[in-house]
């Protein structure tokens, strides 16, 4: 009895090991993706793919039905793509409406201190904070039908009534301002006039701009998608290789 107890014993285990290692059924790809067939990334591609989408939650947590980027996620996900030397260059896919402004900016001082080369694409919008992580990379595409929403800094919550108030609000303003200008060709002058405009926005103030008036004012590069965006990246890599092998020598 003892011996017929520990062969099924170990008979379980061995079922159990091979349900663990079989691939996910025809029927968990349905319910978790929506689809039967799940393109598999190249374990030898050495671009890395990070997405910002939805809100980016901050110091606050957002209720479980929003759609959100956590800031905690991707600063380690970023430190880890720097120390990689398997990945050569960093793919920033931006759908976001903007969210937590420190947050943001933390996000896009990371990606702006990057040694590897990369490169952001705007598709649907980039709104809000989401502006200065896609001027943050080397280069910065944007899609035709894509909008970047650029408004003055707001505060929701308790708000109190003080000059010290304001003065913080108005920091915090030029912190963006400031980086925004630095990482693209926008002048600062161009960016207040669109960020102060009135009309635009109903019942507020702000601008929304469109994909090809966005690389006009200079606040992204170029307009393209995934195709054009990777095509730069790869020409940002090999750039990057021959520059430091001309450091080596």
């Amino acid at each position: 009895m003892g011996n017929d107890k520990k062969q099924n014993d170990s008979l379980n285990e061995q079922q159990d090991q091979t349900k663990e290692e079989q691939p996910p059924s025809i029927i968990d790809k349905i319910q978790q993706l929506g689809q039967t067939n799940v393109p598999q990334l190249s374990q030898d591609s050495k671009i890395h793919c990070l997405t910002i989408v939805g809100q980016i939650e901050g110091h606050l947590q957002l209720p479980p039905q929003n759609k959100t980027t956590k800031y905690e996620h991707l600063i380690p996900q970023i430190v880890a793509i720097e120390q990689n030397p398997k990945i050569e260059g960093l793919l920033v896919i931006l759908n976001t409406v903007g969210g937590d402004v420190e947050a943001g900016l933390a996000i896009s001082e990371m990606l702006s201190s990057l040694s590897k080369p990369t490169v952001s694409i705007v598709l649907g919008g980039g709104h809000s904070i989401g502006v200065p992580i896609a001027v943050s990379c080397n280069y910065s595409f944007i899609a035709e039908t894509a909008t970047m929403t650029i408004h003055p800094i707001r505060l929701t919550g308790l708000v109190i009534g003080v000059p010290q108030t304001f003065e913080y609000l108005d920091k915090m303003q030029d912190r963006v301002i400031n980086f925004v200008t630095k990482h693209s060709n926008i002048t600062e002058e161009c960016f207040k006039d669109l960020m102060f405009a009135k009309g635009n926005l109903t019942r507020d103030i702000g601008t929304n701009v469109v994909g090809t008036d966005a690389v006009k004012y200079g606040l992204i590069d170029n307009v393209g998608g995934i195709g054009p965006a990777i095509k730069k990246l790869e020409e940002l890599i090999e750039n990057n290789k021959q520059g430091n092998e001309g450091i080596v020598q």
